[in-house]
């Protein structure tokens, strides 16, 4: 069980991570497009992960 949970937050984690890296890689203009301010990437990261 211990293991399932730590396997679920180390998962969690990543999808984070990856989706603030992919974010922050975008210029003001990209995430402008997308309606995201650089401001917003980790609020948004963390929706995306499920936080």
């Amino acid at each position: 069980m211990m293991a399932t949970n730590l396997m679920s937050s180390y998962k969690t984690w990543l999808k984070y991570r990856e989706t603030r890296s992919e974010l922050s890689r975008l210029d003001n203009r990209e995430l402008a497009d997308l309606g995201i301010s650089r401001h917003d990437i980790k609020s948004i990261a963390k929706q995306a992960a499920g936080y």
